[in-house]
């Protein structure tokens, strides 16, 4: 062994580039951080969305329309929706589990009948929201509605 057979122990150096070591080192100088400007000095750290003062994107860009607070969205169901579910799997009583099991609602859905297509069954629909149309349609045929 010689001195040409010398090398520094395993884990004991770094593979990292060391800047800010003068301009032999190829990084000195302003040390990777470019001329002047924030960005250059210390403890500089950018705001989400800066776009260095440029107006940005989410202020330039126009607002549009009105989405109130506390707007309730129900999920339609048509009767004609209702009367081939009634027709297909033979049922008499219609309520929120049901539309769950057949695809037509998820768990925190509100399902609203709406009256588009003609029921014949007499059926006993349980829904947290009806139209007037689909109340007329399923009462006049002798089916009961009931309101979550």
């Amino acid at each position: 062994m010689d001195l040409s057979n010398l090398q520094p122990a395993e884990g004991t150096t770094k593979n990292r580039k060391r800047i800010g070591r003068g301009t032999g080192s190829g990084r000195g100088g302003t040390s990777t951080r470019g001329h002047k400007g924030a960005g250059s000095r210390s403890g500089y750290k950018s705001k989400v969305g800066f776009e260095g003062g440029q107006m940005p994107l989410q202020r330039r860009v126009p607002k549009v329309g009105f989405n109130p607070i506390n707007r309730v969205e129900y999920v339609s169901v048509n009767l004609d929706a209702i009367q081939s579910m009634a027709e297909k799997f033979n049922l008499v009583d219609i309520d929120f589990n049901t539309f769950k099991e057949h695809g037509l609602a998820s768990r925190n859905d509100l399902v609203k009948v709406l009256g588009r297509g003609e029921l014949t069954a007499k059926l006993n629909i349980t829904a947290h929201a009806f139209s007037a149309t689909a109340q007329k349609a399923i009462e006049a045929v002798g089916g009961v509605i009931v309101k979550l």
